[in-house]
């Protein structure tokens, strides 16, 4: 069954050198293509999650700034109630924020992530306009900026930190399943180099087996074959079919073996004769 099997493979007849260069140079391919394709598929993945993580990271770094800013711009606000005087009323730059809001919502990918971005930017508008009416408010006394402070604007500000932590909380779940991604794609991009190990021990274990089969148990048949008739003189009659080197090896051997019987028989027939001629001789004498 193995044979035929070879003679579908190997249907054109090739020697025993083109055989095993054949079989060991597929299991090079083999290992070779796979390892190309782990690495270029561990590359595309790597590049990719790779942009996904960077831009989590900025994402993650523009929000902070945003929070920051407020935070300023609230402190600062906090620290001139009951000053009675509009001029000092600090000015928050709100079309920087808008820019970098913007830069932000760009750079999500996620629809929960651009839903909380947006919850930010409207927080953040109704925390300006609320901010707006400090400029009629500080000049009451100190007890109305407090009370419009704490119950008009810190709510609008708490809402608008609420809005920024959560959109850090998405964005930091967003990072943390890029980076499951990453380790997926890592093991996916073995699994080529998985399979062409599993493959290359398969096409060596048939390499083996096919040379135990084709040549080295025809190599022990062979010396079993001329260690019988150097001991025992029995003829030499192992065949098997082929048609590489070896079997033209067997067939040379084979006559050779003949040859040697031949000619030993030739040898023990001159012997007698031999002795025969010198029996007859002395025969001779004694007349």
């Amino acid at each position: 069954m193995l044979k035929k099997l070879f003679k579908r493979i190997f249907p054109v007849r090739m020697s025993m050198s083109m055989k095993l260069t054949f079989s060991l140079g597929a299991i090079a391919v083999i290992l070779l293509l796979s390892s190309i394709i782990s690495i270029m598929e561990y590359r595309r993945m790597s590049d990719y999650v790779s942009d996904l993580i960077a831009s989590n990271i900025n994402c993650i770094n523009i929000a902070q700034k945003l929070a920051n800013e407020s935070d300023t711009y609230n402190l600062q606000l906090l620290a001139i109630v009951g000053e009675h005087d509009p001029s000092v009323i600090p000015k928050m730059d709100f079309s920087s924020f808008i820019r970098e809001y913007g830069d932000l919502k760009s750079t999500l990918d996620s629809k929960e992530a651009i839903a909380r971005a947006d919850s930010v930017i409207y927080a953040y508008s109704a925390y300006m306009l609320t901010s707006l009416e400090f400029e009629k408010v500080i000049v009451n006394d100190f007890i109305d900026n407090r009370d419009w402070y704490f119950k008009r604007l810190q709510p609008k500000y708490q809402r608008l930190r609420t809005d920024i932590e959560k959109l850090n909380d998405v964005i930091y779940m967003d990072l943390k399943e890029n980076s499951q991604t990453f380790q997926d794609g890592f093991y996916r991009s073995i699994i080529p180099g998985v399979v062409s190990v599993g493959a290359g021990l398969l096409l060596v274990l048939l390499l083996l087996i096919f040379i135990l089969i084709y040549y080295i148990r025809p190599l022990k048949k062979m010396l079993s074959g001329i260690h019988e008739y150097q001991t025992a003189g029995r003829k030499y009659c192992y065949d098997f079919e082929g048609d590489d080197e070896l079997v033209h090896l067997n067939g040379d051997l084979s006559e050779l073996i003949e040859e040697n019987i031949e000619l030993k028989k030739r040898l023990n027939r001159l012997r007698e004769e031999r002795e025969r001629l010198i029996e007859s001789s002395a025969a001779a004498k004694e007349l």
